[in-house]
């Protein structure tokens, strides 16, 4: 049987010691911030608070996959790698020109790129799942077919301190940011969850000053018929620098029977730089 190497973004929100853990492979995506290095700060989500410029982010080039894939290949090792979502980067495509540079009827059999209509925690979580399958012992198919079962059972919700960050990236235009803005003046809150493969306003919370107390009550009304079936929920927190929030939330979910939580990091640069300082995001899987 051929070892499959597991090629992932470092979208996923994973901490190192996981990566590390599962062996996974890590394809670095894009942040372009002339700033960067000029503003003082801890950690990037610091350094946006202070500045008056936006970050903007881009895909990994397919050479850059490529150079990935060879490497693996030169292993005698199959690979399967799992991009963010489509509908948010061009990571996916730019992995499948990569595949595509090598002979058709020899390693590009041994690559399979996957494409997780998900990102930061939800696609931590997918990871997981697929770095559980390749240690089964499943082959690429098993492991696509399985995925594809399995994504559906993945979520993610979360709510933004401010949607500046989001109109600054294109994701919502100045009328319905400046609504989202009264709206919160009045502890209205939009809920952000995936949506065939991107983010959007799935709900729409009231009195949500708190936003970890309003993302866990969202959460346990969704996964309480499951949970009281026996199922364990496998939970994912990821935040953009707001360590309070994150221990309101884990705390609650802490109390919760039926909860194991996998893993806390910050949301990967890529998707925090549009979703900008003081965000939380909950994932969990039901597989």
């Amino acid at each position: 049987m051929k070892n499959i190497s597991l090629v992932i973004g470092d979208t996923c929100d994973l901490t190192q010691q996981i990566i590390e853990e599962n062996k996974m492979i890590i394809v670095e995506y894009i942040v372009d911030w002339a700033e960067k290095d000029e503003v003082n700060g801890k950690n990037i989500y610091e350094k946006m608070r202070k500045s008056k410029t936006f970050p903007k982010t881009s895909q990994p080039s397919p050479w850059v996959f490529k150079n990935i894939f060879e490497q693996e290949l030169k292993k005698d090792n199959e690979i399967f790698c799992i991009t963010l979502s489509s509908k948010l980067s061009g990571g996916y495509n730019s992995a499948l020109q990569a595949k595509s540079m090598f002979p058709e009827d020899s390693d590009q059999q041994k690559i399979f790129v996957f494409d997780s209509f998900a990102t930061s925690g939800a696609e931590g979580l997918l990871c997981l799942r697929a770095a559980e399958l390749i240690r089964e012992g499943n082959s690429l198919k098993d492991i696509k077919d399985k995925l594809n079962e399995d994504f559906s059972k993945i979520y993610l919700i979360g709510m933004v301190e401010d949607p500046k960050w989001l109109e600054a990236g294109g994701r919502l235009n100045h009328t319905l940011a400046s609504l989202i803005r009264q709206m919160l003046k009045i502890n209205f809150r939009p809920v952000i969850g995936l949506k065939d493969g991107e983010v959007k306003a799935i709900a729409l919370k009231t009195q949500a000053r708190n936003i970890p107390e309003a993302i866990f009550k969202y959460f346990d009304k969704k996964t309480n018929k499951i949970r009281s079936s026996g199922k364990k929920i496998k939970v994912a927190i990821s935040h953009t620098d707001n360590i309070e929030d994150v221990n309101i939330l884990r705390s609650l979910l802490n109390k919760t029977l039926g909860v194991e939580i996998v893993f806390e990091n910050f949301i990967n640069n890529v998707i925090g730089c549009h979703v900008g300082p003081g965000s939380l995001i909950l994932s969990w899987s039901e597989i």
